[in-house]
């Protein structure tokens, strides 16, 4: 039997949200042809967009459907970097931000941009102070509201609030963080002018329950932005080409029952996520908790454990039938250092023999039992085996 604990990369798929896509593709039709059965197609679209939108406390017209949480951050930061103010050059991005963003931040640094990177705590938090003051004449900023991999949650509010004094156009990258902290895009962007502050939320359908390859950009609709891809007036002309009916009513779907669901579901991850770490510092006293041990995501339980390799552990879990990560699934089969844990003041050492367990809707104790049942031994032969690795 396979336990699976790596729902922050991908969750499973909700019945709901299967049985939501199905019925939509006996809609038939392209959403934007004027006949009847493209009406037809335009209906099921516009009620999705409407019910997105209302678990994400935006107006519908806000709501700019992708094909995932990579998509919407390049969307984000890549529209508001050539929309930007004339004369800017900077965009401020702090250390541990997901590799959707640092690419993509890279690239336009080839291209002229001014990379301000703002330090992380050891707890791998955004302060807004240190985030505020690197905004001054920037031409926008990112920040992860949540981090992917360590689970500590940022106070979104004051780095939104921050953004909008400094006058700069801010993306939150909300992937994480979706399904299991609230979420209200109208209070987050306060009172800003238009074109500062809050701009842009990215979300994904997959990390919900929702098919891979539908997600969502939250997009201000006084947002300076310019559109990546081009050949239509979809979506506000942000989004070019015809749009995914079915995934559309699908991540609907999976949106409203994971806010549904969210109180009741970050009780029971917790208990399921402290037990966890518990158990695991009880069989490995030397392993170590990373991220902030309270303000962080439910399910999101990262460890250092000294001396091994990350990797060796997640090959000697799989095979005792458990699944986890070492960090980001985009950089998977890549034996790599954790940035994140690095940016957290760590050496590459630690970086690399670092695991992390992630649990969701469908986690049971006994797939926290599966892991406290094995993981003393895993790490005694990885420990071993990694003697080498590491020095």
């Amino acid at each position: 039997m396979r336990h699976y604990l790596d729902h922050a990369a991908t969750t499973p798929l909700r019945p709901e949200a299967r049985d939501a896509w199905l019925a939509a593709t006996h809609t038939v039709g392209n959403a934007s042809s004027t006949h009847g059965a493209g009406q037809d197609a335009r209906r099921v679209l516009e009620e999705a967009r409407e019910r997105a939108a209302a678990v994400l406390d935006a107006d519908p017209i806000e709501i700019v459907f992708t094909s995932g949480g990579t998509e919407s951050i390049n969307l984000a930061i890549q529209g508001l970097w050539r929309a930007r103010p004339e004369g800017t050059q900077a965009i401020v991005m702090p250390d541990a931000e997901h590799h959707a963003t640092m690419d993509t931040v890279a690239a336009l640094v080839e291209d002229g941009a001014e990379l301000r990177s703002v330090a992380v705590t050891p707890e791998a938090r955004v302060l807004p102070a240190q985030f505020a003051a690197h905004l001054p004449g920037a031409a926008l900023a990112t920040s992860l509201l949540a981090n992917n991999e360590a689970g500590t949650v940022n106070d979104a509010f004051a780095l939104a609030s921050a953004a909008a004094a400094a006058n700069v156009a801010l993306h939150l990258d909300a992937v994480a963080a979706v399904g299991h902290v609230p979420l209200s895009f109208r209070t987050l962007r306060g009172d800003a002018p238009v074109g500062e502050g809050l701009v842009g939320m990215s979300i994904a359908g997959h990390k919900i329950g929702a098919p891979v390859g539908i997600g969502a950009l939250v997009v201000a609709r006084s947002a300076r932005l310019t559109a990546m891809l081009r050949g239509g007036s979809q979506q506000r002309g942000l989004r070019a080409g015809s749009q995914d009916v079915a995934g559309a009513a699908a991540f609907a779907t999976a949106l409203e029952l994971a806010e549904v669901e969210r109180v009741q579901e970050a009780a029971r991850l917790t208990a399921m996520r402290d037990r966890l770490i518990a158990g695991i510092q009880s069989a490995v006293p030397s392993a170590e908790l990373l991220g902030d041990p309270q303000r962080r995501l439910p399910g999101n339980a990262q460890l250092l454990f000294p001396g091994a390799v990350g990797e060796s552990l997640l090959f000697l879990l799989d095979i005792a039938g458990v699944a986890a990560s070492t960090g980001s699934a985009c950089q998977a089969g890549v034996a790599e250092a954790s940035h994140v844990v690095m940016a957290m003041g760590r050496p590459e050492r630690d970086a690399r023999s670092v695991l992390r367990f992630s649990l969701g809707r469908t986690s049971t104790d006994a797939d926290v039992d599966a892991v406290l049942a094995t993981i003393a031994d895993a790490y005694a032969r990885a420990s071993g085996a990694s003697s080498g690795a590491l020095s």
